[in-house]
């Protein structure tokens, strides 16, 4: 274990006003999911979801909304923006066939697709409704519906209330998941979408955004899941295997700034195998691939592990193609998602929305015969979400736009809990200072951004984090720095500031933990332990100015019980028994990269 030696550390228990929105900095914390499913998308239709577009902003706004598993589901709160992602490819072409007044349905094949229908028939049904969309992928289908998705958004864009982008999913899978969400900045949209259909590469997808740039439509691709990828998200070579170049590097960074770490299907920050000093490297993971039983590669799967490889890049070759900065969602294909562990109803309609058909109680419960049988599936393994937040001057398309392009972003495993991260040679030293936001904007650059190093001097980092008044406490933040060595890929991971009261072992870098428990009976939690704000001002211990290195921000709240255990108190049945019991919900802010000169 590295020695920690900790320079400058300052750590006050603030009230969560200090950093908030009414402080000089007009920059506020804003929360979103851009990573939302309709009926209009084939897969969420043969899921058995029938809520629509307009259905889903209304969700975001704090409104019900209808849960294809029969009953109604609704956020705690209102989100601030929001982003319809069907699918680009067979967009629309289940809805159509259900229509008995619609062409579409008289095709052969569609006499099996029908509006309303049971879970048995949905699952049955469900592998020759893809083979009808394969056989059928109706351009002028397409485009309507794509043009309610359009008119939706638009509809639904509040500026002030609820920013909403038009926006689809670019679902390709080439030996593995590359997918990726493309949100466009404003009220301009082409008459379709770039979909699989069109080419699976995502470098064809990119040439595509270039081309709508060029005539004044801005938008970014943000890819997904990489955890499922095989490795194949973050490689070092092309879509077709050839070498990258300062130009490849260039054109990924221009179109796909965001990557998506967390999400239903998994959290894609780090694997045991690639971290494994990390004790908090396991965080909601799913070993497979998408909709298989296939294992997925971690190298090149992670972004902790893209970082350290664009480092590595950056230092032989002069440039990186894995600047990017973080986001969460859900995944949703039930046009809205419930965040909270307690509030858990699955991500694809019918096919999860119960606790027995996602696999967290048992079909068949335990006996002197036999132990307790659970349904065969891997939606156990998946996660209660993620939230997309951004730091941005007001809640309108361009300011949130804007802090995409700028990478001032974080991710949420589901809770809204806000952090910020800077780093710089003038950072301020009064951690109880008015003025600590905007001398920290004014002394240094914020999370996303670039800090050019100086001969002498070490720069610090402010790292900041504020649990969620609805959530659980924190119990600690840690900063992750990834770097190159002599040729060789590194990481380490330090706590800087414990929850508490508590300091930092010097020796093992980590907060003493601070006895907070979980009631697996109930799930209650240990009141009257843990933060609401954590602050400290770090600098690194091992710090070299000719080095390249990147850091970013977790901030770990109290332990919480899980969604399976939820399901299973709520059965009056035991938990899972592999299946995690509890977890600490999380927060990552995006990195912050140091640039030696010369």
């Amino acid at each position: 274990m590295l020695r920690l030696i900790v320079v400058s550390l300052v750590l006050v228990l603030l009230s969560t006003s200090l950093l908030a929105e009414d402080q000089k900095s007009s920059r506020q914390a804003l929360f979103g999911d851009l990573h939302v499913h309709t009926r209009l998308s084939f897969d969420a239709w043969g899921f058995g979801v029938r809520t629509s577009p307009d259905d889903a902003y209304r969700f975001a706004k704090g409104e019900a909304i209808d849960h294809p598993s029969g009953y109604t589901i609704q956020l705690d709160r209102p989100l601030d923006f929001y982003a319809v992602t069907d699918h680009g490819m067979y967009l629309g072409i289940l809805d159509a066939a259900a229509n008995p007044d619609h062409p579409v349905s008289q095709l052969e094949g569609a006499e099996a697709i029908k509006e309303e229908m049971t879970h048995a028939e949905l699952r049955s049904n469900y592998r020759q409704n893809f083979a009808f969309v394969q056989e059928n992928p109706n351009t002028e289908v397409l485009k309507s519906a794509w043009e309610r998705v359009i008119d939706a958004a638009e509809r639904h864009n509040d500026p002030g209330n609820l920013t909403t982008f038009i926006a689809y999913e670019f679902t390709s899978s080439v030996g593995g998941n590359l997918h990726r969400n493309v949100i466009f900045a404003g009220s301009e949209a082409p008459e379709q979408p770039f979909s699989r259909l069109d080419s699976p590469n995502p470098e064809d997808l990119w040439h595509w955004m270039d081309e709508q740039r060029a005539q004044g439509i801005d938008l970014i691709a943000i890819p997904h899941n990489s955890n499922k990828s095989n490795g194949r998200m973050f490689e070092s070579t092309t879509f077709d295997g050839e070498a990258l170049t300062p130009e490849y590097a260039d054109f990924r960074m221009r179109n796909e700034p965001l990557v998506e770490v967390t999400q239903v299907k998994g959290t894609s920050e780090t694997h045991p195998f690639l971290s494994p000093e990390d004790e908090w490297a396991g965080f909601e993971i799913t070993y497979y691939r998408v909709a298989s039983w296939l294992l997925s590669q971690p190298s090149g799967s992670y972004v902790r592990d893209a970082y350290k490889k664009g480092l590595a890049m950056e230092a032989e070759y002069g440039f990186n193609p894995y600047r990017f900065g973080l986001v969460g969602a859900s995944d949703t294909h039930n046009a809205g998602f419930q965040f909270e562990e307690e509030n858990y109803t699955g991500k694809i309609g019918q096919f999860d929305g119960t606790p027995t058909h996602r696999g967290s109680v048992p079909v068949t419960p335990a006996s002197d015969e036999a132990p307790a049988a659970y349904a065969r599936n891997y939606f156990g393994r998946w996660s209660s979400a993620g939230l997309a937040a951004v730091w941005a001057e007001e809640n309108t398309r361009d300011s949130i736009f804007s802090a995409f392009r700028r990478k001032e972003t974080f991710a949420t495993s589901g809770p809204r809990i806000r952090v910020r991260l800077f780093a710089g040679y003038d950072l301020p030293e009064d951690m109880d200072s008015a003025d600590l936001l905007e001398n920290a904007y004014a002394g240094g650059v914020p999370m996303g951004g670039d800090l050019a190093l100086v001969d002498e001097g070490v720069p610090s980092l402010l790292a900041w984090a504020a649990a969620d008044p609805r959530g659980a406490s924190l119990a600690r933040l840690q900063i992750v720095k990834v770097w190159v060595e002599d040729g060789n890929e590194r990481e380490a991971v330090y706590d800087v500031a414990c929850s508490d009261g508590l300091e930092v072992d010097p020796d093992t870098s980590r907060c003493p933990d601070n006895g907070a428990e979980v009631n697996l009976e109930d799930c209650s939690i240990t009141e009257g332990v843990g933060s609401e704000t954590l602050i400290a001002k770090w600098m690194d211990p091992d710090f070299r100015n000719d080095q390249r290195a990147a850091y970013y921000l977790r901030a770990l709240e109290n332990p919480t019980c899980r969604w399976s255990t939820w399901d299973a108190i709520r059965a009056d049945v035991n938990p899972r028994p592999d299946l995690p019991r509890t977890l600490r919900e999380r927060a990552w802010s995006s990195p912050i990269w140091f640039e030696p000169n010369g």
